[in-house]
């Protein structure tokens, strides 16, 4: 009887050497293409730091530190007066505004979505927050412009200026005249478009939290409010800041909407009901009429926007670290 060799029989000798050196080549290949997308994040990062500090030199030699407290800005003058006080002073209570709302509002819709909505409502009200965060920030800047900015100056502002009317400090930071355009209007704003950030972070880690845990916490008589805060926020504390961190990232560098309803005024005013501007919004709004000195302070405030907002996430990471440290001891 004839014996038929198999394929496996009627194939060559298994070459070792080359199947190793074939396997060693795609992965060093593999190595230094991660390597070099890794480091041209860097090189893009140190480009965009390098321009910023070309563009701004001008502005640096001639205002040097006293650029940071000056609050006059008087790019027509002869010669140009520029000082970032007031921008920066608007970004960050803006920015502290904004997260002051925001906060307990996304904690808050995030523990109803995993602890106490139905199935059924659970799909519309995520897909809502995910929804907010699609839509155009130069949408939420018209809406403010339009709807927003005149219902709180006609109803909002007035009862708030009333209910505090000679109440000292409280009189101050909420100061009339109502006003379309103001601090509190754009702080607004950034709060709703950066409650999906905080949502949606926050319930992807409050899922992370095992069930066992919360069951127990139930099982010895506790409420859903002592679970919240017993179990499921210290479980996962160090998700929730990383995304109030992305979210405060997010409300100092807004541009489009902020500069729609806040006025865009460098004076600096005690009312949150007042006009302002931030550091983005007076970018928008000068550099494509500006030039010279005028345009190197210009800037200088976007080097300025880049360093606050660095030294912003460099200090939610090292909380972040501290936390896990302790977690972990």
């Amino acid at each position: 009887m004839a014996v038929h060799s198999t394929p496996i029989e009627s194939a060559g000798p298994f070459d070792r050497a080359k199947a190793l050196s074939a396997f060693k080549l795609s992965d060093q290949l593999f190595y230094w293409m991660t390597r070099a997308s890794a480091i041209s994040v860097l090189l893009i990062l140190g480009g965009i730091i390098i321009s910023l500090i070309i563009g701004a030199w001008p502005a640096m030699k001639e205002y040097g530190f006293p650029f940071l407290w000056n609050a006059r800005w008087a790019p027509s003058a002869d010669p140009p007066v520029l000082g970032a006080l007031g921008p920066i002073y608007g970004t960050l209570i803006t920015s502290f505004i904004a997260m002051l709302i925001a906060i307990p509002v996304g904690m808050g819709i995030a523990v109803f979505l995993t602890e106490l909505c139905p199935m059924w409502l659970r799909r519309p009200i995520g897909m809502a927050v995910e929804l907010l965060a699609g839509i155009p920030s130069i949408i939420y800047g018209m809406w403010g412009f339009f709807v927003l900015g005149p219902f709180l100056a006609d109803y909002f502002q007035p009862f708030f200026i009333k209910l505090f009317a000679g109440i000292p400090v409280l009189g101050t930071i909420f100061a009339g005249p109502p006003s379309y355009l103001s601090l509190f209007n754009a702080s607004l704003i950034l709060a709703i478009m950066v409650l999906p950030f905080i949502t949606s972070i926050s319930v992807d880690v409050f899922k992370t939290v095992p069930p066992v845990l919360k069951e127990a916490a139930y099982g010895v008589g506790c409420t859903t409010w002592e679970v919240v805060k017993n179990v499921v926020i210290p479980y996962t504390r160090v998700g929730v800041i990383g995304g109030v961190m992305l979210a405060l990232g997010r409300a100092l560098g807004e541009t489009m909407a902020v500069t729609f309803i806040i006025g865009n005024s460098f004076r600096i005013s005690g009312s949150i009901f007042g006009p302002g501007t931030t550091i983005s919004a007076a970018i928008a709004s000068e550099f494509a009429e500006s030039d010279g000195l005028h345009q190197s302070g210009l800037i200088l405030l976007g080097l300025l926007l880049f360093i606050l907002t660095f030294f912003v996430l460099a200090a939610a990471r090292i909380m972040l670290l501290r936390l896990e440290k302790k977690a972990g001891n």
